[in-house]
């Protein structure tokens, strides 16, 4: 039975003034797929994906989930920032209920999907914690599982590991991967990390540089738990730096 696609963005072109960023993007994005989106730096990635939010208004083209243009009041989609979202003045368990609170969720519902999603990223003894009380890794883990907790059809992610060292990072992408599994939501994973898109993504899409348009899409079929240092690792992961380098 074929996959059912969840997102389409046809010929979304952005400007701003007359600057034009976003030249005629077309793509899809399967139902419980991992894209990561990759290309050079400058390239606009960040205005890409708020412009497929609809965050910034579009200056033409469509963006469908379901075959419904996008629309931030009716489709629950979630979104991980680069920068740490997490609120000081409210401990762990009450930063990871923040959207089931807003979605009006009734408290038994909240608090069977507050201590599940804890419990999926380890942090089910840190509950009553407060964000200066955290590592960096963790303060993560409360933005993933305050993500997942709402059960999001959609779930955006700019860079989120961006600013971690490569150990915490690995463990970081370890746990997105199992949560992705375990869930089966669509996820579209912003990076400028070539290895990070090759370790994460079902497909990698390649960006150029402005006017951004899309360069290529890979089908990543490399086996998980994905070895950095396997040759057809290596190999991809070179493929996609010439993409970037020659743009």
């Amino acid at each position: 039975m074929e996959e059912r696609i969840k997102v389409k963005v046809r010929n979304l072109t952005k400007k701003f003034g007359d600057l034009l960023v976003l030249d005629d993007v077309s793509f899809d994005i399967k139902q419980g797929e991992l894209l990561c989106v990759v290309g050079p730096t400058g390239c606009g990635k960040t205005t890409f994906l708020n412009s497929v939010t609809k965050l910034y208004d579009i200056t033409s083209g469509e963006i469908l989930i379901d075959d419904e243009p996008v629309d931030l009041k009716k489709h629950n989609i979630s979104y991980i920032f680069q920068e740490n979202s997490t609120m000081q003045w409210l401990n762990v368990e009450k930063n990871v209920s923040f959207g089931l609170d807003i979605k009006g969720v009734s408290d038994a519902k909240k608090r069977a999907g507050v201590d599940e999603v804890l419990e999926m990223v380890g942090l089910n003894e840190y509950r009553k914690y407060y964000p200066r009380q955290l590592s960096a890794s963790m303060l993560q883990r409360v933005v993933i599982a305050r993500a997942f907790a709402t059960k999001p059809e959609l779930l955006l992610m700019d860079e989120p590991y961006a600013q971690l060292d490569i150990e915490l990072r690995y463990k970081l992408e370890d746990e997105l991967v199992r949560l992705w599994q375990k869930t089966g939501t669509t996820v579209l994973f912003i990076t400028h990390n070539i290895e990070e898109a090759v370790y994460l993504g079902e497909k990698i899409m390649v960006l150029t540089n402005k006017p951004t348009k899309v360069k290529e899409i890979l089908t990543n079929s490399i086996p998980r738990p994905r070895d950095i240092a396997a040759t057809e690792f290596v190999q991809l992961r070179n493929h996609v730096t010439e993409l970037i380098r020659w743009w």
